[in-house]
């Protein structure tokens, strides 16, 4: 059934705002004061610390370009240096110290004694060092020699101590025995001699630096 109320409006009851409606509103307003202080916060207070710390960096990456600039001029040198270094190591590998190898040969020549091993004596001892990589030659030292005896076996006793003397770190072992016998001459002492040959071919500047190393690692087990 329909009610129609015909009170004049100052006798009418007044209606009121239901509380939930009321209620739904103050969440909204509180809800959206809370994301404005947000963002109010984050725009003026996190963006204020960041701009301070972006000064501190700013001022510290200043003062670190001098630094920078100083370590980059020390790299250059520094590679200029090792270049040098390189430089030398490759010429050092590469020079051979021949007044070593002369005193080398003197003990070896003495080592024979008065001819109870051999006794042998050398006209001449000529070096020649020029590098041919097509046909693989790197130098060679040579020189006519002589063994005060008839017997091949002392020179062959002189070319075996060669080869295993120290000799073998700058050249390759010498060939086999090999000469021509002189006429006997009781006149002479001795009276007969044999003259041969002496030839050694210097080894690579690669093949002397790994006889190098082999012989210091060699050394170096010993000593312990």
């Amino acid at each position: 059934m329909i009610l129609i109320n015909l009170l004049p409006d100052e006798y009418k009851q007044k209606q009121r705002t239901p509380i939930k409606y009321m209620a739904g509103i103050a969440a909204v307003v509180a809800i959206n004061a809370t994301l404005f202080a947000y963002w109010g916060w984050t725009s003026f207070g996190v963006a204020a610390e960041v701009k301070s710390e972006l000064i501190v960096l700013m001022d510290t990456n200043e003062g670190l370009q001098g630094q920078v600039s100083y370590h980059k001029d020390l790299e250059k040198e520094s590679g200029i240096y090792r270049s040098r270094e390189d430089m030398l190591a490759k010429v050092t590998s590469s020079r051979v110290s021949w007044t070593q190898q002369v005193d080398r040969m003197v003990d070896l020549i003495n080592k024979g004694g008065e001819g109870e091993k051999y006794l042998v004596w050398l006209d001449d001892l000529n070096v020649d060092q020029k590098e041919n990589t097509r046909l693989k030659t790197y130098g060679v030292m040579k020189g006519k020699g002589h063994s005060g005896s008839a017997s091949f076996a002392h020179v062959a006793n002189f070319l075996e101590d060669i080869e295993e003397s120290e000799l073998m770190f700058e050249f390759m072992p010498p060939g086999k025995p090999e000469g021509t016998q002189s006429t006997k001459d009781e006149g002479l002492m001795p009276a007969e001699v044999i003259s041969f040959p002496l030839e050694l071919d210097l080894r690579s500047p690669d093949e002397r630096s790994k006889m190098k190393k082999t012989a210091t690692s060699s050394e170096e087990k010993k000593s312990k």
